[in-house]
């Protein structure tokens, strides 16, 4: 299990801020000791089946995952535990949403188990979705015609920030503020967040219409947030929903 800065992956390697030596499982045991569901299982390359499949049985239906998914392998994937599966390259062919393949992929499975990754950078002063290991630029922007558009084809989008990932400088609040004014169905944000502060941040910038991630911060990861602080922090969200 490792924690990478956002677009440096490639065949040889990421720059990393974390690599844990306990087993991915290890930490799907927490989630689920802590009822922490909507995580992330990403295979970030070849060789990483066996050690997803044993974190998702370690919290069945509590993990999305992502990573190498298509219409092929994405049943058996939720058949493996997965509550979700994340689908971001597949979709695209030669820089242009597939609408074929993503047809495809909602018949496979239905809308309902599917979460489509939008992760982005920004260029022109817009931001575009990035794939193939946030390298390759296409020509989807992620707006609100975007958002509304693919509604009907997911139940989820996944967000990363691709121009902080992994770097702890901080979020991307206008981001946060477009998917919040955009997005018709949930939405998750990640990318740069470094403190509790930062959590609050996206709350008040998303209208508390926005979830959130936070990876290489965490004292479990290496940084300097505390788990335990995060999960008190989300257990205080939720009871502010039900007032």
């Amino acid at each position: 299990m490792k924690q990478i800065v956002g677009g440096t992956l490639s065949d040889e390697g990421a720059q990393t801020n974390f690599v844990s030596d306990r087993p991915a499982a290890w930490y799907s045991k927490l989630y689920r000791k802590d009822d922490l569901r909507g995580g992330h299982v990403i295979q970030l390359g070849p060789g990483n089946e066996t050690a997803a499949r044993e974190a998702l049985a370690a919290f069945p239906g509590g993990l999305q995952l992502g990573g190498g998914v298509n219409a092929d392998n994405a049943a058996g994937w939720l058949d493996s535990g997965a509550s979700h599966v994340i689908v971001t390259s597949w979709i695209f062919r030669e820089g242009r949403l597939d609408a074929a393949r993503l047809a495809d992929l909602v018949k496979s499975i239905g809308r309902e188990r599917l979460v489509l990754d939008l992760s982005c950078r920004q260029r022109d002063c817009q931001y575009w979705v990035v794939t193939d290991r946030w390298q390759n630029f296409t020509e989807l922007a992620v707006n609100e015609t975007t958002l509304k558009t693919l509604a009907d084809s997911c139940a989820e989008y996944l967000v990363h920030a691709v121009d902080v990932e992994g770097q702890q400088i901080g979020i991307d609040l206008a981001l946060v503020e477009k998917l919040a004014a955009g997005s018709p169905i949930p939405c998750t944000y990640a990318g740069g967040a470094n403190s509790l502060a930062d959590l609050e941040a996206i709350q008040t910038a998303g209208g508390g219409r926005v979830h959130f991630t936070i990876g290489s911060a965490l004292d479990i990861f290496g940084g300097t947030v505390k788990y335990d602080d995060c999960i008190a922090f989300n257990r205080q969200q939720g009871e502010r929903a039900c007032d």
